[in-house]
């Protein structure tokens, strides 16, 4: 691990020293502009000199103008070439050298031995206002001046006679103490820029690994199964994401923050379900597996599940929630339909068990230890073993149905030998109840292609409901007949007087009762230009309007007295049932008018 930090830090310096050189280029391309406006200035002073002054003007000092000025564009030159961009620090000592070097020279070539403070003090003040980087070739720039100064004196034996010891001691003190302090200015500065380069090349890598765990986290907020939200006290969505917008039936979680700002009156089903809620977090401080049924933003209700926590303040204060909601839409009528399973068990075994039963009953009330059974009874107890076995296996279909939709087992029907199967089964009961069954389905009634046992089902439970709630001596009529389904083809009232004021829609969506019927998308029989209508009529108690709308709802199990109008389960497994084969069911009715229960049935149009 030390190798790989000492690695890291090399690393680090070697990007603040490709960006040093580069903040030095950058900074030595005006000094050298400068400098070169500054020597061509010097050297049209000079010219003047000449012109206005030949007495005293010495040549010497023009060529050293021009020789400043020509190092100076040599160095302006080599910014340009790979040799410049790769070696700033060369550049700078001779941007350096150029102003002072040559200077000393040409002052020894006029044999001056004169100190050049004001010149030297000039370009190391530019050095470092201009350039405060790298302050050892600013080290270097000052020894290799000194050096040179003194060197030159040395060999061409200049006097400095002129000068007292303490006037020149005192050059050489202010010459230290000026490059001391250049020196020292540009080495603090040079740390203060490479601490402010290494943070913010840490805070860089901090933002950028913070822009790689908000990506993460952000990819699982938004691709997430499960809606995720922050709401106020208030009830007012903070945020949420695609998944939640899902599940309200949102274009977008924008949508979700804009739409729902009062949670407890606009989402809620139940709005006791809010406080319920607010109630359970703050005694617990979290809520789990906590259910409600919700409006989606289309009016429909589904069914959720939230988890969630409040977070607070310093001060205890709540802040906002947070949490999780997950749609069990699925889930509940996975339980629904076990439910509805179970009680279509007891619903549907109990008429041919009842039957049987009675038929036993009546055989215990004769005298004599033996009793002849006569073989129609043996025959129709057989078929009553039958048809439970059969009804247990259609019940499993069903069940399985509610989850993978109805699975329908299709053959030509003949609807009468249907009918008279099903009154036969149901004569026990019939007969118990003193009930007339007239069966007015036509002999030439075309075949449908249907499931016979569901269809049995179908019949079977519309006989036993109208025998269970009604009063004895109820008067039963099944009657079927074959009519088009085209629209404005059929005249309703017309119909109506011509089957004896039978209910007849007049269009697939026309029905004629408030009750609407269930279409199934998934039916497997293709619709025809015609199709069977058949009734179920009584004329018992009748049946209020407000309980009509409900009629083919779930199964509520409701009063059993003869009296009662709650017609339970077997209806909607009626109306499940008619839905597969591609029908429609519906029921007219009024209190003390009876009621007649209608359903079509789609024909199947002949192969050519």
């Amino acid at each position: 691990m030390s190798y790989l930090g000492n690695q890291k830090s090399v690393q680090e310096l070697t990007d603040y020293e490709v960006w040093r050189d580069r903040f030095l280029r950058d900074r030595l391309r005006p000094a050298v502009g400068i400098a070169i406006f500054f020597a061509f200035s010097i050297i049209i002073y000079l010219l003047g000199e000449a012109l206005f002054a030949p007495r005293e003007f010495k040549i010497i000092y023009l060529y050293t103008s021009a020789a400043v000025e020509l190092g100076l564009l040599t160095c302006f030159v080599l910014q340009k070439t790979a040799i410049g961009q790769r070696y700033p620090g060369l550049l700078f000592l001779g941007f350096s050298w150029s102003l002072t070097v040559l200077v000393q020279l040409g002052l020894a070539v006029a044999k001056v031995g004169d100190l050049p403070i004001l010149t030297w003090s000039l370009a190391f003040l530019t050095q470092a206002t201009l350039m405060p980087v790298r302050w050892r070739l600013h080290l270097i720039s000052q020894l290799g001046v000194l050096f040179c100064h003194v060197g030159i004196n040395l060999v061409l034996n200049l006097s400095f006679a002129r000068y007292t010891a303490f006037r020149l001691s005192g050059f050489y003190l202010y010459l230290f103490w000026f490059c001391l302090i250049c020196d020292l200015s540009v080495y603090w500065y040079e740390c203060l820029q490479q601490t402010e380069f290494n943070t913010k090349r840490e805070l860089a890598s901090a933002y950028q690994q913070l822009e790689v765990a908000e990506a993460k986290y952000r990819s699982i907020f938004e691709n997430a199964g499960e809606g995720i939200f922050q709401s106020t006290p208030d009830g007012r969505y903070i945020t949420a994401n695609p998944a939640l917008a899902r599940i309200y039936g949102c274009d977008s979680p924008e949508e979700v923050t804009a739409k729902f700002t009062d949670i407890e009156q606009q989402l809620y089903v139940d709005p006791v379900r809010r406080n319920e809620f607010l109630r359970s977090i703050e005694e617990s401080g979290t809520v789990s597996d906590f259910e409600s049924q919700i409006y989606r933003s289309d009016g429909s209700i589904v069914w959720i599940s939230e988890k969630a926590r409040a977070v607070r303040h310093s001060s205890g204060a709540v802040l906002y929630y947070e949490g999780l909601i997950e749609d069990i839409t699925q889930r509940k009528q996975a339980q629904e339909s076990l439910r509805l399973f179970i009680h279509a068990l007891s619903h549907d075994l109990r008429n041919p068990v009842a039957g049987m039963l009675m038929v036993l009953k009546n055989w215990q009330t004769k005298t004599g230890e033996s009793i002849a059974i006569p073989r129609s009874v043996l025959q129709r107890m057989i078929q009553g073993s039958e048809q439970q076995l059969r009804l247990i296996n259609s019940l499993l279909e069903v069940h399985a149905g509610e989850v993978r939709g109805l699975v329908l087992h299709c053959d030509r029907v003949d609807l009468k030998a249907v009918v008279e199967a099903v009154a036969t089964d149901l004569e026990p009961l019939m007969n118990e109840a003193q009930a007339t069954f007239t069966n007015l389905v036509p002999e030439n009634l075309p075949a449908v292609n249907a499931d016979t046992t569901q269809l049995w089902r179908v019949f079977s439970n519309l006989i036993a409901n109208a025998l269970k709630h009604n009063l004895p001596e109820l008067s039963l009529k099944i009657s079927a007949k074959v009519i088009p389904i085209e629209k404005n083809l059929i005249n309703q009232s017309k119909l109506k007087q011509d089957t004896d004021k039978s209910p007849i829609p007049s269009s697939p969506g026309a029905i004629p009762n408030s009750q609407s019927p269930i279409p199934n998308s998934q039916s497997p029989i293709p619709h025809s230009p015609s199709m069977i209508y058949c009734t179920v009529e009584d004329d018992g108690v009748g049946i209020l309007p407000e309980q009509c709308e409900h009629l083919f709802d779930l199964y509520v199990r409701g009063d059993r007295s003869r009296h009662s109008v709650g017609l339970g389960l077997g209806l909607y497994l009626c109306r499940q049932i008619i839905g597969a084969h591609g029908g429609e069911i519906g029921v007219i009715s009024s209190p003390g008018s009876g009621a007649i229960f209608w359903f079509t049935l789609p024909l199947v149009l002949k192969s050519r």
